[in-house]
């Protein structure tokens, strides 16, 4: 199977981008494709029930559909420990399909081959 690793550095702060991010990861899923979406830097909060539910940008579906849509069809969403650290979220307050990866992981899913793709 195909591996597709996004790596997401926005959330509120770029609308746009954090959905387009979400849009490709959707794609990819519902092309086969193993698809895993890294948040990290301010895109860690949207790992936290709520955060993405006003994000919106014209033309596309809202985030948080988006978002539901994702990991229901089997998408991972993986959250840099020490960036959530950083911003004093609660860890223990997480969207469902969310878990901690940090570096080790990103680094082995990048060697066993994943595309990747940065906004």
């Amino acid at each position: 199977m195909t591996k597709l690793l996004i790596n997401l550095t926005t959330a509120q702060d770029s609308p746009d981008r954090t959905t387009v991010a979400f849009v490709i990861a959707n794609a990819g899923v519902a092309a086969g494709q193993e698809v895993t979406v890294f948040l990290n830097v301010e895109a860690v909060r949207l790992a936290t029930p709520g955060y993405a539910d006003a994000i919106t940008s014209p033309g596309f579906k809202p985030l948080k559909e988006l978002l539901e849509t994702f990991v229901a069809n089997g998408g991972r969403i993986w959250v840099c420990p020490p960036c959530f650290n950083a911003r004093g979220l609660d860890s223990n307050n997480l969207i469902a399909g969310a878990s901690f990866a940090g570096g080790p992981a990103v680094v082995a899913l990048l060697g066993e081959g994943a595309a990747s793709l940065t906004y």
